[in-house]
């Protein structure tokens, strides 16, 4: 399947900020379960996008650009081909042994109530049946809501909630599968529908696994479903802060407004030889 995206994520600032810095990830890499066929990153003001590799092996573009600046707009325009992979990632760079992806974090520690979750989750079945009913579990716990949590929302507050977003979803089960012993790291991405809807708020999140002698193994819970076709991987971490698409600071600007428009899309490329 070819899956074009377009992401636009502009901010205004109620006074002109003097300076911005921002780091970027929202560059994919190719492997198994996808290649990409065209990228590119567009930033309307005057700056250089500087390319690197952060310490999860993320494709990263890093630049600061003076003011003043009264908004700015990062945009992305790309066409991934992805394959079904059973939700398998490999191939994928990878920069520390599995075990580092057991290591908590502020937003992925399991509080009481997720640690009994887990347990219970974990009498269902052995190695994979169990992850597959903690997807389920989750799935099922959870509601899908963008009101109540924001970036910052642990775990633990989502999961009291009972309500969340994608990356909620994903903190949840990763924190009761590392409280089960079983690495986890939080993925970054995109997701096409299979409603028709194109239109999209932000873009997707899901969690993988390790699990030995298959690898890497991906569970997106606010879908119920492990990745397959419509889901293209750009980033990994030990939560959303460290594979954010967006990340930076600022020198002045007053009052920041965001605002994030994502369009995913099968190419129409593809469609027209299918048609």
């Amino acid at each position: 399947m070819r899956v074009r995206i377009s992401h636009q994520t502009t901010y205004a600032y109620a006074t002109p900020a003097r300076s911005v810095i921002q780091t970027l990830r929202l560059t994919p890499r190719s492997h198994e379960s996808q290649r990409v066929s065209d990228w590119r990153i567009d930033v309307n003001v005057n700056c250089r996008l500087v390319a690197s590799e952060d310490a999860f092996g993320n494709i990263t573009h890093t630049f600061t650009a003076d003011g003043p600046l009264p908004n700015m707009t990062i945009s992305v325009d790309g066409e991934v081909e992805t394959f079904d992979a059973a939700g398998v990632a490999r191939g994928c760079v990878e920069k520390f042994p599995p075990e580092l992806y057991l290591r908590e974090t502020a937003l992925t520690t399991a509080d009481s109530a997720l640690r009994e979750f887990a347990l219970d989750v974990a009498s269902r079945g052995e190695s994979i049946e169990r992850l597959h009913a903690l997807m389920a579990a989750v799935s099922a716990r959870m509601t899908f809501d963008a009101d109540p949590t924001h970036s910052g929302t642990t775990a633990a507050e989502a999961f009291a909630l009972g309500r969340g977003v994608c990356q909620d979803f994903a903190h949840v089960f990763i924190a009761c599968a590392r409280h089960l012993d079983i690495p986890a790291r939080y993925v970054s991405g995109y997701f096409l529908r299979t409603d028709g809807v194109l239109n999209q708020d932000a873009g997707h999140a899901w969690a993988e696994t390790w699990i030995e002698n298959l690898g890497w193994v991906g569970f997106d819970c606010a879908n119920d479903i492990c990745p397959r076709e419509q889901h293209v991987r750009i980033a990994c971490a030990l939560d959303y802060l460290g594979a954010a698409p967006v990340r930076g600071s600022r020198n002045g600007g007053g009052d920041e407004t965001m605002r994030v428009a994502v369009h995913v899309s099968q190419s129409q490329s593809q469609s027209q030889s299918q048609g």
